[in-house]
């Protein structure tokens, strides 16, 4: 999904793109309060070397996409975003072999990472396309 969100798309239809498919898949864990802790909060991934970023808050019961920086920035490259989605490899290892990096509020990164880590959760096309 980075890759396909360009910095030059406008934020409204990066909100079409993103928006929808994330509450989807966190669903459950928003449902029973799990990212009630990052209310307010913004994270901000970005592929490595200046590519497609997107930041992501949470607000009233739902993750959205918001134009500008995060709090806390997860970077690393496109390979390590796509393992960590497909949960193929321990969110721990891509971080200590520097495959992600956070920078900023690193509370806050490492809290984001928690939580994903200790949620039920698959990232697939069918996912992200289900109405």
């Amino acid at each position: 999904m980075l890759g396909a969100i360009d910095r030059r798309i406008p934020v409204p239809l990066k909100q079409l793109a993103a928006e929808a498919p994330l509450n989807r898949i966190f669903a459950q864990a928003i449902d029973d309060g799990e990212f009630d802790d990052f209310e307010g909060r913004r994270i901000r991934l970005e592929v490595n070397g200046g590519q497609p970023g997107i930041t992501i808050g949470f607000w009233a019961g739902r993750l959205r996409v918001i134009d500008g920086p995060g709090e806390a920035t997860i970077r690393g490259s496109l390979t390590a975003f796509r393992t960590l989605a497909e949960r193929r490899q321990d969110p721990d290892q891509l971080f200590f072999q520097r495959k992600l990096v956070i920078e900023g509020d690193t509370e806050l990164g490492l809290g984001v990472k928690n939580l994903l880590d200790s949620l039920e959760w698959c990232l697939s096309l069918r996912n992200l396309l289900r109405q």
